[in-house]
């Protein structure tokens, strides 16, 4: 699901608070679930009622959807992990770094502390993206 603001043609960030993030990871890794489901895959002991919430929240926001099994309702994601993750990488990048994936990147590489085989991986994504 891309959403697309004002016929433009530019995306509109998929923003979720800390709580709707936690709940859509679980979707994520369920597929699909209940409320009952989702509850019990939380990182953190929600009551039964704050879930239903949430989800209602996210589907109302269109990131969520769902349908009747039995008396119970199964939500499944409407937006992809992937898609949620390039417009939070967007935003960080346009908010925290000026725009610039560089500054970003070089972040990342120099503040963390990455393993020779995570560097030796990154190493090979760059060669492949330049071509050798």
């Amino acid at each position: 699901m891309t959403i697309v603001e004002g016929g433009t043609g530019t995306r509109k960030s998929v923003i979720f608070t800390e709580r709707e993030l936690d709940v859509m990871g679980v979707l994520w890794d369920l597929e699909s679930g209940t409320v009952g489901e989702v509850r019990d895959r939380m990182p953190v002991d929600l009551a039964y009622t704050t879930v239903l919430t949430i989800l209602r929240t996210l589907e109302g926001k269109g990131y969520i959807g769902h349908e009747v099994e039995g008396r119970a309702y199964r939500y499944s994601p409407l937006v992809a992990r992937e898609e949620a993750q390039e417009s939070a990488v967007d935003r960080v990048t346009r908010k925290l770094f000026s725009g610039s994936t560089e500054l970003l990147l070089t972040h990342l590489v120099s503040d963390r502390d990455l393993g020779d085989e995570e560097l030796a991986r990154l190493r090979a994504l760059l060669d492949d993206r330049l071509g050798g």
